[in-house]
């Protein structure tokens, strides 16, 4: 279970609380917007805290459990915040700085300045000037980066789903984009739509 062993360390560091963690969702997709978020939890608030136990690594959760989390992020969060770059964006700059501009739009939407960045992965924004530490499968071992994994996966979702009443053909509410058989199947019937994202095979054959 993820912990808050990083936040108290990067805390003792900055000399402060407000650290926030980020995450993203649909870097692997075939359609559909890479969305990031980014949490700062209550750090000094244990009543708040404990509200929080039920956080996880989103991909330890069903759906169900992902949507009750939300509930209580939004509920309980210091601050919070939801950014995406589109699939045509991701075509033009490629998934990584997409990823990485998601990342940064998500921080500098926080309305609490953080002190210093949690970050899944091995990934730095240089865009930002705060201390910032990547871990690998942070989702995993961070409550912060849980958080914000759970935040962007069900946003996403939800966006993906809006999705599928405009392009029906495709499953988007069953799949959300990713390559699934029945996604390269329609896309092998129907083609891409305007949300694919063409430089990814196997749509870039």
């Amino acid at each position: 279970m993820p912990d808050l062993e990083h936040e108290q360390a990067m805390g003792e560091q900055v000399g402060g609380w407000l650290i926030a963690g980020i995450d993203e969702a649909g870097r692997g997709a075939l359609a559909g917007p890479v969305t990031a978020a980014a949490v700062i939890l209550p750090l000094r608030d244990s009543q708040k805290l404990r509200q929080l136990a039920p956080l996880n690594d989103s991909k330890q959760l069903t759906a169900r459990q992902r949507e009750r989390c939300y509930d209580l992020i939004v509920a309980h969060a210091v601050a919070w915040s939801v950014a995406s770059v589109p699939a045509g964006d991701i075509d033009a700059m490629g998934i990584l700085p997409a990823t990485r501009q998601a990342m940064v739009a998500a921080v500098r939407q926080l309305s609490a300045a953080p002190l210093a960045l949690l970050i899944d992965g091995p990934m730095r924004l240089r865009q930002l000037s705060l201390p910032q530490l990547g871990i690998i499968r942070g989702d995993c071992h961070s409550l912060s980066i849980a958080a914000a994994s759970i935040l962007a996966k069900v946003s996403r979702d939800r966006h993906m789903q809006a999705l599928d009443s405009q392009y029906p053909l495709y499953g988007l509410a069953q799949h959300k984009g990713y390559g699934t058989p029945a996604h390269t199947a329609a896309l092998a019937a129907h083609g891409p739509t305007p949300i694919h994202r063409c430089t990814f095979a196997p749509i870039r054959q």
